[in-house]
C-alpha cells in the first residue's frame, strides 16, 4: 500500500500565481456590492479559507481564473456546502432552461453552469470533502443535465418545424424515439475532471412519429450534430463537454445518428468483442429513456453471451495480449508516464474487469456492474478474482484517478500524462499534498507495479501478440503506446495505420465480416505489421494489403492459410511492400497463394517446351472466344506472378527470367492469334490460299522481357496472286481483312478484363511505322526492307522472330528477315547512322543517373547498339553472327574473331548485370531508382539481384554500377563513336523519327 499520506490541503506550488489570483479576487470584490465585498475580503483574510484559496489558485491557473470570475458563486458554495450548492446549481439549470427556445442562451447558460460546477467539484475534491464516487458522479450529473436540456430543446425545435410529431410536447423526449447512450466513463458514472463524453446517438425507427418519413435520417443526423455543437463548441464562455460520437457502429461509414434497426443488424453480424466490452457501460442518459432502456435490453444477447465459444474467448484474450504487459516488467518511469493507458494504469484496471465480465457475465448477472471497482468486487464475490486483488485494485484505482484529476485541473487539458520534466512532477506532487516529489514517485510506482502484476497474471499462460510493443486497435482513440510502437517500426502515419486496421475489425470488407475472420486477423495483425515494416515503404505496403483485403470475396480460408503458414504471410507482406506489379496480380487472384504452397512452385522455371502443355491445359476448358481471353490472362498473369516471386526471392534473376517471360508471351500470342482468326473467319470467312504470321520484335523478339515489358509486334501476310476478297458471309478486301484481323488480335491482347490486361502492344516497328498499314504483305515487307528501311529499322530487325501463324509462311518470313540482314551495306554509312541515332537518343533522353539502365551512357542502349551494329556490319560475310539475343550477337562476334574477346566479356557482363538489376527494379520501383532515397530493404534486394549469393553492400554496388557503365561506354566509344566522328556526314534528305 502507499507509504505516506498526503496532507488534507496542498500548499501552493507557485505562491506568486496565488498572489496574482488574490489581486484579481480583490478587484472583483471591490466592484461587487458592499455585502459581497465584505464577505470576499473576510474569505481571503481568514487563515483556513485563505489556505483553501492558495491551494486552489497556487496550483491551477485554470481554477484561479474561475475564482476571480465567480466570487458570488464561491460565497454560495461556502455558505450552502458542496452538496447543497451543487444540487441548487443543477436544479437551477433544470428550471431555468426547461423551455428555453434560444439556442444561444441555452449554450451560454450551460457553459456558465459547467464553469461553476468545475470550480465546485475541484474544491470538494481538493479538500477531500467528496469521495471519488461523489466527484465523478457530480461530473456525470453535470453532463447528463446538459444533455437532457439540449435534447429537449432540439426535439421541441424539430416538432415546431414539422420534422417530428411529438406525443407529449410539454415533455418532448417522451415517446420521441431519440436515444442518447452514455458510453465509457459517462455510462459508468466515472467521468474524469476534464473528460470528454462518449455518446451514441440513435433513433428508434419503430417509435418515431414523423410526417416526413423520407427525411427521418436527416432529421436525427441534424439533431446529433446540433447536440454536439451545443455541448462541444467553444465560445467566449468556454464549452460544456468535449463530445465524441465515434463509439457508434462503424463510425467511418455511418452518419452521426444511427437507426435502432441498423444498430441491431450491425451488432448482430459484425459487432466486435471490444464493442461488447464498451457496451458493458452503456446507459441511456438523455432523450427517450424508455426507448433507450429497450435498446440496452435488446443488446444484452450481444454483450452477454450465455455460450461464449472458444474462438470468442481467444479473441478477448488476444485483445488483451496485444497490450504488451509482461509480468515483472519494471521499465516504467514517472516522468511522462500516461496514468490512463500506460503500464499499470487506469486502462489496465478497467480491462481487468471488463474482459472477465465478458467471459463470465453471460451466465452470471452478478458480475455485470458498470462501475469498474464495483465490477471487480462482484467478480471477487463469485470467486472469479482472488480476494486480495480487490483492495489493491481499489487503492490503485482511487490513487490514479486522483492523480489524473490533478493533472487535468492544472490547465483543464484532457491529458493523462505525468509532466515530462522534474519541475512539473514536483508541481503535481505538491498539488496532491505531498511534501516531496520522491514520496509521490514511490507511491505512484508502487501502485503501477501492483496493477501491472495483476493485469499480467490475468493471461499469464497466453503468449504476447505484440512483438515490439503495444499494438492495440480497439476503441476509438489512438492508443499512445501503439502510435509509439508503429512509429518505431517505421510507419510514417501511425494514426492512419490504426484507422485501416480498425476498419478491418469493423467488418468493412466482405473478407472480414465473419467473426471467425476477425478473430484470425486479431492474431495475425502483429506479425503482418512487423513483416510490412521490413519493406521500403511500410505505409504504402499496408495500403496495398488493404486494397487486397477489400477485393477478397471471403477471408476465413485465406487467413487460416496465413495462420498455418507464417512464411506465406511474410511473402505476401514482401510482395505488397516491394513488388507493385505482383501485388496487383495477387489482388486480382488471391488463389495464387495456394499455388505458392504447391510442391513445384519454387522449382526451376520451365522452358517453352515445358510451358506449352501447361498452357494447353489452362485453355482447354474455354467454351468460346471470351473464355479463351479470360483464361489466357489468368494463365499468363499466374506465370508472371511465379516469375516475379522467383526474382523477389532470388531463385532466379531478371536475366535468367527473360526467356521464361518470353515463352509465356509466345504461347499466349500464338494461341490467341489462332483463336482470333477462327472467330474472325466465322463472319468474314477465309482468304483462299492466304496465310499470316505474327513477328515479335524488341524484348520479346530477343527473349529479354521483364515483368512489365510491353510487346512489339508486326503482322505479315501473303495471298496467292489474283485473290481479291475473303469468302465469308461478309467478305472483306485483302488489305482490310488482315488489317482488321490485326486490330482484333491487338484488342484481344490489350483489352482490360477482370483478370487485367495481357500486354500493352506496340506496332510502331512495322514498315513505315505509324504511317504504314497495321498488316503488311510479304512482298511489301521485302520491298520495304530492300529499298526504304532506315538503318535503325534494320537494327530493330536483328531482334525479329516469328512467334505464331502459318508454318509455311513462317519459313518464308524468316528467310526474308535473314535476307534483309545479310545484304551488303556501306560500312561507313552504317557506322555514321548508328552513332547519329545514339546521339539523338541521348539528346532527348540522356541522363546522369546510372540507375536509368536504358538511357545512361554504358547502359542497355549502348550495348544493344554495339550488338546490332556488329551484326549488320558483318552478317553479309559472316551470317552466323546473327542472333535475336543481343548477348548472343556479341558472343558470336567474338567467336568469329570480329570483336576482341575481353571487350565482348565486358559488354556481356554489363548487359547481364543491367538485366538482373532492371528485372528486380521493374518489380519493386516505379520510375528510376533514386539512389539517395533507397531503403535498407530495397538496397539489400538490389544487391542480391545483382550478385546473388555474392551480394555486396549497396554503396559498393553503386560503385560497381558506375564502373561497369563507364567501361561499357568506353567500348561503345571505341567501336562506334570515335570511328564515326572521323567520317564525313553522308548525304541524307531527311532524318528518321526516333524509334
Amino acid at each position: 500500500m502507499p507509504n505516506s499520506t498526503p496532507h488534507p490541503l496542498p500548499r501552493p506550488f507557485d505562491p506568486a500565481m496565488a498572489e496574482r489570483a488574490l489581486e484579481r479576487w480583490r478587484e472583483a470584490a471591490v466592484k461587487a456590492d458592499a455585502d459581497l465585498n465584505a464577505w470576499a475580503t473576510a474569505f481571503v483574510d481568514t487563515p483556513d479559507t485563505r489556505a483553501l484559496f492558495d491551494a486552489v489558485c497556487g496550483n491551477s491557473p485554470f481554477l484561479g481564473q474561475i475564482m476571480g470570475r465567480e466570487v458570488p458563486f464561491v460565497r454560495t458554495v461556502m455558505q450552502d456546502g458542496y452538496d447543497g450548492a451543487f444540487a441548487s446549481l443543477m436544479a437551477g439549470l433544470e428550471s431555468g432552461l426547461a423551455r428555453e427556445e434560444s439556442i444561444d442562451r441555452l449554450m451560454t447558460e450551460l457553459r456558465i453552469a459547467k464553469r461553476r460546477a468545475a470550480l465546485l467539484i475541484a474544491m470538494a475534491d481538493i479538500t477531500g470533502a467528496w469521495t471519488l464516487e461523489q466527484v465523478t458522479g457530480a461530473l456525470c450529473d453535470t453532463a447528463e443535465t446538459a444533455l437532457r436540456l439540449a435534447c429537449a430543446h432540439l426535439l421541441r425545435r424539430a416538432g415546431a418545424t414539422g420534422a417530428l410529431t411529438l406525443p407529449d410536447p410539454d415533455h418532448p423526449w417522451v415517446g420521441s424515439g431519440l436515444i442518447v447512450l452514455g458510453m465509457g466513463k459517462l455510462g459508468a458514472r466515472e467521468l474524469n475532471y476534464s473528460s470528454d463524453i462518449d455518446l451514441i446517438v440513435l433513433y428508434d425507427d419503430a417509435v418515431v412519429q414523423t410526417p416526413q418519413p423520407d427525411r427521418l435520417s436527416r432529421t436525427f443526423v441534424k439533431i446529433a450534430r446540433d447536440l454536439v455543437r451545443i455541448m462541444d463548441e467553444r465560445t467566449k464562455d468556454g464549452y460544456v463537454f468535449r463530445t465524441d460520437l465515434r463509439l457508434r457502429p462503424d463510425p467511418g461509414a455511418t452518419p452521426p445518428a444511427v437507426s435502432v434497426s441498423a444498430a441491431e443488424i450491425y451488432y448482430g453480424s459484425v459487432g466486435q468483442n471490444w464493442e461488447r466490452a464498451a457496451m458493458i457501460k452503456a446507459r441511456p442518459v438523455a432523450g427517450d429513456m424508455e426507448a433507450g432502456a429497450r435498446l440496452v435490453r435488446m443488446l444484452e444477447p450481444f454483450v452477454w453471451r450465455r455460450n461464449l465459444d472458444f474462438a470468442a474467448i481467444q479473441d478477448i484474450h488476444s485483445i488483451k495480449r496485444q497490450i504488451n504487459a509482461h509480468k515483472g516488467h519494471r521499465a516504467v518511469t514517472v516522468n511522462g508516464h500516461d496514468v490512463k493507458v500506460g503500464r499499470g494504469g487506469i486502462r489496465e484496471i478497467e480491462f481487468f474487469a471488463q474482459t472477465q465480465q465478458l467471459i463470465f457475465g453471460g451466465r452470471d448477472v452478478r458480475v455485470r456492474p458498470r462501475p469498474t471497482l464495483a465490477a471487480i468486487r462482484a467478480l471477487a464475490e463469485v470467486g472469479r478474482v482472488p480476494d486480495e486483488v480487490v483492495p489493491e485494485m481499489d487503492a490503485a484505482y482511487r490513487f490514479l484517478r486522483q492523480v489524473e484529476h490533478r493533472i487535468q485541473m492544472i490547465d483543464d487539458q484532457q491529458t493523462h500524462k505525468i509532466p515530462a520534466d522534474d519541475t512539473g512532477v514536483e508541481h503535481l506532487a505538491v498539488f496532491l499534498g505531498y511534501d516531496t516529489a520522491d514520496a509521490f514517485r514511490a507511491d505512484l510506482l508502487a501502485h503501477l507495479s501492483r496493477v501491472e502484476d495483476r493485469y499480467a497474471d490475468l493471461f499469464e499462460e497466453s503468449p504476447s501478440l505484440a512483438g515490439p510493443g503495444n499494438l492495440v486497435f480497439t476503441g476509438t482513440d489512438d492508443d499512445p503506446g501503439t502510435v509509439e510502437t508503429l512509429s518505431g517500426m517505421g510507419y510514417a502515419d501511425p494514426s492512419r495505420v490504426i484507422g485501416v486496421v480498425g476498419a478491418w475489425h469493423r467488418g468493412r470488407y466482405r473478407a472480414t465480416r465473419s467473426s471467425r475472420a476477425r478473430e484470425l486477423l486479431t492474431e495475425l495483425v502483429p506479425t503482418l505489421l512487423a513483416e510490412l515494416a521490413k519493406t521500403p515503404q511500410p505505409d504504402a505496403a499496408l495500403m496495398k494489403f488493404d486494397a487486397f483485403l477489400e477485393r477478397l470475396p471471403a477471408g476465413v480460408g485465406l487467413f487460416s492459410l496465413f495462420y498455418a503458414n507464417s512464411g506465406l504471410l511474410a511473402l505476401v507482406a514482401e510482395i505488397m511492400g516491394t513488388a507493385p506489379e505482383l501485388a496487383e496480380t495477387l489482388s486480382r487472384n488471391p488463389s495464387l497463394l495456394e499455388a505458392v504452397l504447391s510442391p513445384g512452385f519454387f522449382d526451376a522455371l520451365p522452358d517453352h517446351e515445358g510451358l506449352a502443355p501447361e498452357h494447353a491445359r489452362a485453355l482447354a476448358p474455354a467454351r468460346d472466344f471470351e473464355d479463351a481471353l479470360a483464361l489466357s490472362r489468368r494463365w499468363a498473369n499466374d506465370q508472371r506472378f511465379r516469375a516475379g516471386v522467383h526474382i523477389l526471392r532470388n531463385i532466379t534473376d531478371g536475366d535468367g527470367c527473360g526467356p521464361f517471360l518470353a515463352a509465356i508471351a509466345d504461347l499466349v500470342v500464338s494461341g490467341l492469334a489462332q483463336r482470333v482468326h477462327e472467330d474472325f473467319a466465322r463472319r468474314h470467312g477465309q482468304v483462299p490460299g492466304g496465310a499470316w504470321v505474327v513477328v515479335a520484335m524488341g524484348k520479346l523478339g530477343s527473349r529479354q522481357m521483364t515483368i512489365t515489358s510491353d510487346i512489339d509486334l508486326i503482322v505479315v501476310y501473303d495471298v496467292p496472286a489474283g485473290t481479291r476478297m475473303s469468302d465469308g458471309t461478309k467478305p472483306l478486301s485483302i488489305n482490310e481483312y488482315y488489317i482488321r484481323l490485326t486490330q482484333r488480335l491487338t484488342n484481344a491482347i490489350t483489352a482490360p478484363m477482370g483478370e487485367g490486361r495481357l500486354y500493352e502492344v506496340d506496332m510502331r516497328l512495322r514498315p513505315s511505322g505509324n504511317a504504314g498499314p497495321l498488316a503488311t504483305s510479304l512482298d511489301s515487307f521485302i520491298q520495304y526492307q530492300d529499298k526504304d528501311a532506315w538503318t535503325w529499322e534494320q537494327m530493330a530487325l536483328t531482334r525479329a522472330r516469328v512467334v505464331g501463324g502459318d508454318p509455311g509462311l513462317t519459313q518464308r518470313v524468316d528467310a526474308a528477315i535473314r535476307e534483309a540482314l545479310t545484304r551488303p551495306r556501306d560500312p561507313d554509312k552504317l557506322l555514321w547512322d548508328v552513332a547519329d541515332m545514339r546521339r539523338r537518343i541521348h539528346k532527348e533522353f540522356g541522363t546522369d543517373n546510372p540507375w536509368n539502365l536504358k538511357y545512361a551512357r554504358g547502359g542497355l542502349i549502348d550495348i544493344e547498339f554495339v550488338s546490332q551494329y556488329l551484326q549488320l556490319r558483318h552478317a553479309h560475310t559472316h551470317p552466323d553472327i546473327l542472333s535475336p539475343n543481343m548477348a548472343g550477337g556479341i558472343r558470336q562476334a567474338a567467336d568469329l574473331g570480329l570483336l576482341d574477346g575481353t571487350v565482348a566479356d565486358d559488354l556481356v557482363t554489363a548487359l547481364r548485370l543491367w538485366r538482373r538489376v532492371q528485372g528486380f527494379l521493374r518489380l519493386t520501383t516505379s520510375g528510376v531508382l533514386d539512389e539517395s532515397a533507397v531503403s535498407e530493404t530495397l538496397a539489400a534486394g538490389v544487391a542480391r539481384a545483382a550478385y546473388g549469393a555474392d551480394a555486396v553492400d549497396f554503396p559498393t554496388l553503386a560503385g560497381r554500377i558506375r564502373e561497369t557503365a563507364a567501361a561499357a561506354y568506353r567500348h561503345f566509344q571505341a567501336l562506334i563513336e570515335e570511328p564515326a566522328s572521323r567520317l564525313a556526314p553522308p548525304t541524307q534528305t531527311e532524318e528518321p523519327s526516333l524509334p
